[in-house]
């Protein structure tokens, strides 16, 4: 690892708005947080290299180049479902394939070459090359190859310096907000004509349009007349991430991933930001509200607050009475829910409208924000907050039937498959979409789907033989 590249990991790492670090001494503030090392062999998780690109990849019409073997493009490529209103050339992969030959004679030329073909054929408005673990450890200056193409090719070609074994998923997700922070927000201003910057201009921060999740968040946003001029990064373009700097107001989503950027934002440029979420009733009631009181405060419409208000009510009224079906069947059922970060607490608010008692929450990947939402809605009993919960304990939970269903990751439906219990997929590799007023329905359809099932009862029921022994009761002894 550089010397820059350890620099930026340990700002990274000493976030000064973060209660946690806000607690620590000074010496400790110094030192920043450990990062936590990757076994070697066990990449399940994500790496740095995993959460950067996460991260970026959703910026639809920007060319997306990964500096490495090719598995590390085939690995995790398009693992977040991100959905487009446009362009698809980031759901292409693109690599420069390193070989043997060049661990021994170093990968910069195949860079350059893979660089001038990718931009001749494509055309983009910019390229994310994104460092990995071989071309990190043998000392690939991909920002120098970067900075040449630039000046040589006209197009802007952004280095992503976030190998695989400098740490986890979380720090990769803060190094591409830094990359957009140095290297993207900013750098231009809005054309007049085409894109003006206006008084309602907001931002998502750390939103990655998941199965297509703010086509539910937008349409709330027209009807109020806030204009969203960028996610970060979900459905973006890169022209708009440039100009990101002219919102009047920035949403954190997930406060884990990309804290430090709107800090940082509200430094450079006087945006103020809030942390929200768009999953159930209250989280977006309290979202909705919070943009339109800041909006208000810096000169937009000032019947804008009231107007959130009677849009609240006339969503919810209606939302209320599309969910009474199906909370008449899952009214009262447990569930248990094995995610983290923002999920952990927004999707528990969720839950609880939908009429569901939530057992217990992990609160992995939570800041200390994230997780007093959650105790607080979990009446304040820590034993329902769970850091990493063993596949024997899950397993022991759902076999004796302490919860109903489970909703977690794809990694954890197995655990679920194994003791014949509902599952619902609730992370990134999703294909629902629960965000929103509709986002919401649409989960309280996919519950009552997976609890009500004739599957499962099927499952756990006994078997014809059991009783006697005999697979075949009603044939005889063969002849």
């Amino acid at each position: 690892m550089s010397g820059a590249l350890k620099r930026r990991v340990t700002q990274l790492q000493n976030e000064p708005t973060c209660p946690t670090s806000l607690a620590k001494s000074d010496a400790d503030k110094r030192k920043g947080c450990a990062v936590r090392g990757l076994t070697p062999g066990a990449a399940a998780g994500g790496c740095a290299f995993d959460g950067a690109m996460i991260t970026l990849q959703p910026v639809v019409d920007a060319l997306h180049l990964i500096h490495g073997p090719i598995a590390c493009l085939g690995n995790s490529w398009d693992n977040r479902h991100s959905g487009t209103t446009g362009p698809t050339l980031y759901r292409r992969g693109f690599t420069t394939d390193m070989s043997e030959l060049d661990v021994i004679h170093g990968g910069e030329k195949r860079l350059w070459k893979a660089l001038k073909q990718a931009i001749a054929r494509h055309q983009p408005p910019a390229v994310f090359v994104y460092q990995t673990c071989v071309p990190g450890l043998i000392g690939d200056d991909i920002v120098a190859v970067c900075k040449e193409a630039t000046e040589r090719l006209g197009t802007p070609c952004i280095p992503v310096e976030a190998p695989g074994f400098i740490g986890s998923k979380n720090l990769g997700n803060k190094l591409a907000g830094q990359v957009l922070l140095d290297h993207v927000i900013g750098t231009r201003e809005p054309d007049p004509e085409l894109d003006p910057a206006g008084p309602t201009d907001v931002n998502l921060i750390a939103e990655y349009n998941v199965a297509g999740e703010l086509a539910h968040v937008t349409p709330l946003f027209d009807a109020l007349g806030i204009k969203l001029r960028t996610a970060l990064t979900g459905d973006a373009r890169f022209h708009r991430l440039q100009t990101a700097h002219h919102a009047k107001v920035n949403m954190v989503l997930c406060s884990h991933a990309l804290f430090h950027v709107a800090r940082h934002m509200e430094q450079r440029w006087g945006i103020p930001w809030f942390e929200g979420s768009f999953y159930g009733m209250a989280a977006i009631g309290h979202s909705l509200r919070h943009f339109a009181r800041l909006l208000a405060e810096q000169g937009a419409d000032p019947t804008l607050p009231a107007r959130a208000e009677a849009l609240i009510a006339e969503r919810e009224a209606a939302t209320k009475a599309a969910l009474a079906p199906y909370m008449a069947r899952i009214r009262g059922k447990k569930a248990l829910l094995y995610t983290g970060g923002h999920k952990s607490w927004s999707v528990v608010s969720a839950l609880q409208e939908l009429g569901l008692e939530v057992i217990r929450t992990s609160v992995r990947k939570a800041t200390e924000t994230d997780k007093g939402r959650a105790l607080e809605l979990l009446d304040d009993d820590e034993d329902r907050l769970a850091g990493a919960i063993p596949n024997p304990e899950l397993y022991r939970i759902l076999k004796e039937g302490e919860a109903d269903i489970m909703l977690s990751g794809g990694r954890s439906q197995f655990v679920a498959l194994k003791a014949a219990a509902p599952w619902l997929d609730i992370n990134q590799e999703r294909h629902h979409t629960y965000a929103g007023y509709d986002g919401l329905i649409t989960l309280a359809r996919e519950l009552d789907k997976a609890l009500n099932s004739p599957v499962f009862p099927a499952a756990r029921a006994a078997a014809p033989w059991d009783d006697d022994g005999n697979l075949l009761p009603e044939m005889g002894e063969p002849a």
